[in-house]
């Protein structure tokens, strides 16, 4: 007789929102046994209002981690502090946290939060150090009305394995594909989409809702039907959703370009012979600027980590999965490439190598430094996919768009610096030309992203905040200024800040709106 092999244990919830009465108790129990600080939650109870007086009920929903078999949250993080572990619970370790929200922005489930006393990340981790010795989490313990279950989806006995494989039971979100482990049973679907109701006005639920501005208006004013809403639902309580990465995430979006751009569309520009690798321009001031914008990048990622100290565990406990690691190392190889081809550029002008030693060497190293130069500017596509909450940011125009707008900030830079070097006629031109092509491909990539529908209701909200919501003033003002940059072979110099302001504005508009979307 031959035994089967055990499978591993695989920990999941269920929660069962016919019992729940929404009394909070899982949340106060959670806040307890975890030490969780005032102001934010591993755990809480949602509340929607479904129905029209007098026909009218309180439906609620237990949210929380979902506990990932995909999880997002520990592909996107660069050092391994989120990690799944062999039984199905997704848990973190704040000592190699770096505090650089990358989870946060992955999680399709507003579940992760950075913890204000020590700075690091957390989320309901099932009490892991209370199943590890037999014991319940704490919530379940708590629950008045058995409400919550946990137990191994493995083991047919298990009450939550009966009911995952016999019942009609709900996920979250399952068009993100990431195989949640929390169930729910009975849930209402007001509570479980997070535009399924609509958000009462007030400084808790301080969002815009779906539609047009007339519909939000009349929505203001307590119309009874919500323009988000498939149903008669009213959110009641929930808790307020913030945006993980802030002004220096759109900052740094903005120098990362110039530090690409600059080089970059000086070597392009020397291959196609408008440039020379000898003059002062390409020799010294392109790699200076992408050398000192890319130090400027480095510092701003650097200090939006709540725990900046640990930043070089980017490089020493580095996950390759993460984006933000292999983006790190990105970054390090143009900055290697730019290095060395300010270097041979030197050498050259001191005479150390001979004219056409030195042209030769600045050529050869000028490709790999536009290989880096492009890689800067588009590896972000790929940090901003890899956050797949955030559907504004699954555009496959990204990456293209991020190198055409460090064209169009390059060559800005370069002819700032062109002017006041008096360098010829030719060249200027040819830099002029360069940011006229970059700035009307940026508006057309612009005009597209506006014109076509998009795939889904959170995409749709969150480009509805970026051209008619919160950020429609950085968005509008940022296209015109870039649009009228075109204006270089005309203007000359003056397209400068038009170019550097209106690409900045529009940066911070795509960021924080791609973000501006609940997700619980």
């Amino acid at each position: 007789m031959t035994l089967a092999p055990q499978r591993p244990a695989r920990w999941i919830k269920v929660l069962d929102q016919t019992r729940c009465i929404g009394c909070h108790a899982c949340t106060t129990a959670c806040k307890s046994e975890n030490s969780v600080p005032l102001g934010v939650t591993r755990t809480y109870v949602k509340s929607v209002d479904v129905g029209v007086f007098p026909h009218v009920r309180r439906a609620f929903q237990v949210t929380r981690c979902n506990q990932c078999e995909d999880a997002p949250c520990v592909a996107a993080c660069p050092t391994r502090a989120m990690y799944r572990r062999p039984d199905g619970i997704v848990d973190f370790d704040k000592e190699i946290c770096i505090g650089c929200k990358a989870c946060m922005a992955a999680c399709p489930y507003d579940a992760i939060f950075i913890n204000p006393e020590d700075k690091s990340a957390e989320k309901c981790n099932f009490c892991a150090h209370r199943l590890e010795v037999g014991l319940e989490p704490a919530c379940v313990t708590v629950c008045p009305t058995e409400a919550i279950l946990v137990g191994d989806l493995n083991d047919p006995s298990t009450a939550v394995a009966r009911v995952v494989q016999r019942e009609a039971v709900s996920v979250r979100r399952p068009e993100k594909k990431t195989r949640p482990g929390l169930f729910y049973k009975g849930a209402h679907q007001a509570t479980l989409d997070p535009l399924g109701a609509r958000r009462p006005d007030g400084e808790l639920f301080a969002w815009a809702n779906q539609g047009d501005p007339g519909d939000r208006q009349r929505v203001r004013g307590g119309h009874p039907h919500a323009a988000n809403s498939s149903a008669a639902a009213l959110l009641s309580y929930d808790i307020p959703h913030h945006s993980p990465w802030g002004w220096r995430v759109s900052l740094y979006t903005w120098t990362k370009s110039i530090a690409a751009g600059a080089l970059g569309v000086a070597v392009v520009l020397c291959y196609l012979g408008v440039l020379s690798f000898a003059g002062a321009l390409v020799r010294y001031v392109a790699p200076s600027v992408a050398l000192g914008f890319l130090a400027l990048t480095g510092g701003l990622l650097i200090a939006d980590l709540k725990h900046p100290e640990r930043f070089y565990l980017i490089f020493t406990r580095h996950h390759w999965r993460s984006w933000l690691v292999r983006g790190s190392f990105v970054i390090a190889f143009y900055g290697a490439a730019a290095s060395l081809f300010l270097i041979v550029g030197i050498l050259g002008g001191t005479g150390a190598l001979s004219r056409g030693a030195a042209d030769h060497l600045e050529a050869i190293v000028g490709g790999f430094a536009l290989a880096g130069a492009l890689g800067t500017a588009c590896y972000t596509a790929f940090l901003f996919a890899q956050a797949r909450a955030r559907d504004l940011w699954q555009s496959p125009l990204l990456a293209p768009h991020l190198a055409i707008q460090a064209a169009l900030l390059g060559a800005a830079s370069l002819l700032a610096f062109a002017v006041g070097l008096g360098t010829g006629r030719h060249a200027v031109l040819g830099i002029e030309v360069a940011l006229c092509a970059a700035a009307i491909a940026h508006v057309l990539v612009v005009a597209v992203e506006l014109t076509l529908a998009h795939p889904t209701a959170h995409a749709h909200l969150a480009a509805e905040e970026m051209w008619r919501g919160r950020f429609a003033l950085f968005f509008w003002a940022g296209l015109l200024l870039a649009a009228l940059s075109a204006t270089a072979p005309l203007s000359g110099v003056a397209a400068v800040p038009l170019a550097l302001i209106g690409l900045l504005g529009y940066e911070h508009a795509y960021v924080q709106a791609g973000q501006s979307v609940p997700l619980a």
